[in-house]
This record gives C-alpha cells, sequence and structure tokens, in this order.
C-alpha cells in the first residue's frame, strides 16, 4: 500500500461503494448526435431570482431545441444560508414560469429520474469515494491549518504583494507524511480535504465557451477546499461529481463561475472525467444613473420572481419577455410567427449578449400587454381569478359574483385582428373594469380640453331623446351621426377637419362625451358593447347623473 492510499484509508475507512461501482449505477445516457442534457442547480437560500429564472429558461430552451433533457438538482451544502421554504419557492417559481423539469426535483416533494439523488446533502456517500480516489493518486491531502493561520498567511501575501490563495510555498499541509498526519488526527484537530494541484500558473488553459467564445487563463495552481471539516463538499468539487453521474452535457450557468473554469476543468481531468461544455451567461443589466449595474436583490425589487406574480404578469409575458433578452432575432421571430407559442422558438447560445441584456420595465409591459391581448377572454379570467384570490380578495369577490358577466367585459374587443392592449399585468384590470362594478365606479366627467359643460349636456340631452338598447353598433353610430348637427358638431370627421372652426367638434367628440359620462374616461374599448353590457338601468342613470353634474359646473 502506498503512502497516499494509506491516508487515504486513515481518512476514510473502508467505503460500501467504489468509483467503479457508481460509473455502474450512473451509466452514462445514449445520446442522439448534438443532443444536449443541461440542468439548474440552485441553492435554497433566499427566494427565486430573476436571474436564476432566466438561466434556467436557458438551459430548458437549449435541451429543447436538441429534444435532450433538463433537469433539477438542489445544491444545499450551505446549510447556514438555507432558507426555509427556500426550496420549494424556487422549483414552484420555476414551474409556473412556464420552465418544466424533466427529471431531479419536478415539484419540492417529488422527484423524478434514475441518477438521484437529486439534493447534494443526500449524496455525501459518493462524494467521498471521489475523493478518496483522489487521495489514493495523490491528487487530495488533509489540511490542518486553522482560520487564523489562514488570514495571517493573506496578510503576508497581500504586504508582499502576491497573488492570495493557499497553492505553492503557502500550501502548509501539502507535504506532511502519513506519520504527521495520523498525529494531529489523535490530537482531534480538524481539517479539511485540499486538492492537490498539479497545475502551474505560467501555463495557459484555453476552452470554448458556447456563450462568449474562446477564453484563455491561467492554469489552476490552487489547492483548493474540496471537502470542508463536516465532510460536506464545495461547490467545486460536488458539481464535478454530480454533472459527471448526471451526464451533464452542458453546463450552463451565471458569468460569476468563469473564475472558477480551470478548477472545474482541472478537477474533471483528474478524477478521469469528460468536461462538460461551458455555457456563461451575462449577468441582467439595469441602468442607473447613465451607467449600468447588475439587477440587485438588494434594490431592485424586480429581482424577485415574486414581484411578477405579486403584480400579476402572466407567466407567458414574463417568458416571451426573457426570450426578447435572450436572442437579438427573437422579436423578428415573434412578428413572422404571432400565432406560435414560444417555445416553439429555437433558441442559440451563440446569439446571447456577452455583456448582458439591460432589464426594461417599459418593454416588459409592451410585451405583456401583447401576450394578454391574445388570451380568450375564458383564460383572462381564469388567471386574473387565480390572481385575485391571493392578492384582491374584494376584486374577487366582484368577479366572481357573475362568471358570465366578467367574461363578456373582457371579451369586449377581444376577438378581433387588432384587440386592444390596455393591461399589462392583472393588477392593472380593476382600474380598467372599474366602470363595470358600482363598487368601483367613479366618475370625475373630464372632458376633453375643447369641449366643455354647454357642449356635453346638449349631446347628452339629445342622445336620451333616441337611446335604444337594442341597438345594433351601426345603428347606435348613425344615432350618434344624426344628433350632431343639432349640437353644431359635425358628422362627418373628414369634413370637419375642412374646417374646423365652424363646428363645435365632430361625430368622435360627441361619442367621447358619451364614452365620458358612461365610464368616466375619454379611452375605453368599443362604447356600445360597454352598454349593452351595463344595461339600459345604468346607462340612463349614469347619462342623466352627468347632465346633473354639467349643469353645475
Amino acid at each position: 500500500m502506498t503512502e497516499n492510499q494509506r491516508i487515504a484509508e486513515l481518512i476514510f475507512g473502508k467505503l460500501n461503494k467504489s468509483a467503479d461501482d457508481y460509473e455502474i449505477e450512473y451509466p452514462a445516457i445514449e445520446l442522439k448526435e448534438g443532443q444536449r442534457i443541461t440542468r439548474i442547480a440552485p441553492s435554497p437560500t433566499g427566494y427565486l431570482h430573476l436571474g436564476v429564472l432566466f438561466t434556467a429558461l436557458i438551459n430548458r430552451r437549449t435541451a429543447d431545441a436538441t429534444d435532450g433533457m433538463f433537469y433539477l438538482r438542489i445544491e444545499d451544502t450551505d446549510a447556514k444560508r438555507e432558507v426555509d421554504g427556500g426550496m420549494a419557492d424556487i422549483i414552484n417559481g420555476l414551474v409556473h414560469f412556464g420552465v418544466n423539469i424533466d427529471e431531479g426535483y419536478v415539484s419540492p416533494t417529488e422527484t423524478k429520474g434514475n441518477y438521484g439523488p437529486y439534493k447534494q446533502s443526500e449524496r455525501g456517500d459518493i462524494y467521498h469515494v471521489y475523493v478518496k480516489k483522489l487521495m489514493e493518486e495523490g491528487y487530495a491531502y488533509p489540511c490542518f491549518c486553522t482560520e487564523q493561520k489562514l488570514a495571517d498567511n493573506r496578510t503576508i501575501q497581500e504586504s508582499n504583494k502576491e497573488r492570495t490563495g493557499y497553492y505553492g510555498k503557502y500550501a502548509f499541509c501539502r507535504n506532511l507524511s502519513f506519520d504527521e498526519i495520523k498525529a494531529k488526527i489523535d490530537n482531534g484537530m480538524p481539517y479539511v480535504v485540499r486538492l492537490r494541484s498539479p497545475g502551474d500558473e505560467n501555463r495557459r488553459i484555453t476552452f470554448d465557451d458556447g456563450i462568449k467564445g474562446k477564453i484563455e487563463m491561467p492554469e489552476n495552481d490552487e489547492d483548493f477546499v474540496l471537502l470542508k471539516s463536516d465532510g460536506i463538499p464545495t461547490y467545486h468539487f460536488a458539481h464535478a461529481v454530480d454533472d459527471h453521474l448526471m451526464r451533464t452535457t452542458h453546463v450552463i450557468r451565471g458569468d460569476e463561475w468563469i473564475s472558477s473554469v480551470p478548477k472545474h476543468i482541472q478537477l474533471f481531468k483528474l478524477l478521469g472525467f469528460k468536461v462538460p461544455k461551458y455555457c456563461h451567461v451575462s449577468p441582467i443589466m439595469k441602468e442607473e444613473n447613465g451607467s449600468k449595474r447588475k439587477l440587485s436583490k438588494r434594490k431592485d425589487p424586480e429581482a424577485a420572481v415574486h414581484f411578477y406574480a405579486e403584480q400579476g404578469y402572466p407567466a407567458d409575458s414574463v417568458t416571451e419577455y426573457l426570450l426578447t433578452i435572450a436572442n437579438s432575432d427573437f422579436e423578428d421571430w415573434r412578428r413572422a410567427n404571432s400565432s406560435l407559442l414560444n417555445k416553439e422558438f429555437k433558441l442559440n447560445l451563440k446569439k446571447m449578449s456577452v455583456s448582458g441584456a439591460l432589464f426594461d420595465i417599459v418593454k416588459l409591459n409592451d410585451v405583456s400587454k401583447n401576450v394578454i391581448s391574445k388570451f380568450t377572454a375564458e383564460r383572462v379570467v381564469s388567471e386574473l381569478l387565480e390572481w385575485a384570490k391571493k392578492y384582491d380578495t374584494d376584486y374577487y369577490a366582484l368577479l366572481s359574483r357573475d362568471i358570465e358577466f366578467t367574461k363578456n367585459i373582457f371579451n369586449i374587443d377581444r376577438d378581433t385582428p387588432k384587440p386592444r392592449k390596455d393591461i399589462a399585468k392583472w393588477n392593472e384590470a380593476k382600474e380598467y373594469s372599474a366602470y363595470f362594478f358600482d363598487e368601483l365606479y367613479h366618475n370625475n366627467y373630464e372632458l376633453p380640453e375643447k369641449l366643455n359643460a354647454s357642449h356635453a349636456i346638449n349631446i347628452l340631452t339629445e342622445y336620451l331623446s333616441v337611446y335604444d338598447e337594442n341597438d345594433s353598433k351601426e345603428e347606435w353610430f348613425n344615432k350618434i351621426k344624426e344628433i350632431c348637427p343639432k349640437c353644431n358638431f359635425c358628422p362627418d370627421v373628414k369634413e370637419y377637419k375642412k374646417n374646423p372652426n365652424s363646428y363645435n367638434g365632430h361625430v368622435g367628440d360627441a361619442a367621447t362625451i358619451i364614452r365620458v359620462a358612461i365610464t368616466g374616461r375619454t379611452n375605453s374599448p368599443d362604447l356600445c358593447s360597454i352598454m349593452a353590457l351595463i344595461g339600459s338601468e345604468k346607462v340612463l342613470k349614469r347619462i342623466n347623473d352627468a347632465i346633473a353634474h354639467f349643469k353645475e359646473v
């Protein structure tokens, strides 16, 4: 038995399985040409961040584009920072926003697939087998340096203007003998397990990033930690073992991990694993005071995916928007394929921004208005009720009082070649629909500047004389035209534009006066449909109330 094998036996003893056993237990997957296996591996240390949702979406669509597979693994090795309910929030959030999971954690309580456990805290035995293997081969060793020793070491390096870290002459435990290690363990000294790196900082490594292209960096020479003193692996080591055994082909993650790629490639090679394709996603940026910064959990409410649920953005709207910032050609695709679901779009990693896309709430609202405009009234009401039940119970009570009435509200001007785009999120629906409910209706009777109370009284009085609740849209509009001359309003807009000073307004202005009286708005969906829906009793009352108001002005 070699010295390294004796040290490995001292540290780990006899393990139930070997690395070869796990290679058999988790066999390589037969893939078609170009097929990709991707994953998202969040830590349950807080709420679902927009950046995690974005990265998960990129992973999902990358797998979809190749008829591949996407799985979810929970990286819960940082127990101190774990938040109660964090894992459920992340998984439920991903599923809610359309990032469906093929394997791994498909719900907070259910896993699917043959390559688990899919939670790192349940994979300790696996990690120990592979660390022991490295140790037997001379690529790992126990380190007994205290936190104070490491801090003192950093101070010395900084004062000498040297690179900080545990490497070279600063790797104090690198060459301890078996007897020295045994004596320290017998004395109860705590230890971590470090990589014994064979790297040289003066050598360079090159890898082809799937998003950013060719990247060249110094080779890793740092003896970084593989196992912490409690036997829990670091991210560096756990991800290498997990991505290998779960047969990940493409590791698509945030670009804050680029600096760690030399460590990860080195680990894969020392472990005898095939190195996956690394693809690093740039962060979503926000403009502030003329410059750009990362979207911040601390500063920006829109960084939390909860924000979109609370505001009432449909999941499709958020997905559609994220695709616009993921690939520059998505909007062209959408214009050419207006009726297709966005999952039909083939995302291309090479067309992703290498510097970070800019978050734009105005753009999100525009995208969402377009998405909602294509919903059926049934879908609008279904999603709106679901949102209101959770976030606005009073409004929910009004909407659910008469579902058919509610559907008719949101069906006005919907099934047309050019549907209206009034609503970007469900928390705007209450104001949009207020004039349909007495409990919400309030009228300030604000007219456009060129119209006055006298104009309004004349138009409304004349309209009362011809109003018929059974009028079709054409009949309704013709009656407005008929009353125009009596009030010095031009029944023809083109004619009015030839000589505007000769009239008080045109037929559109007359309709606006009636619109203000009925809805309190100068802009609304089809007024004839609104009047038909609220009924003649309310129409007559609101017109008479408006006349009374304008007489007092």
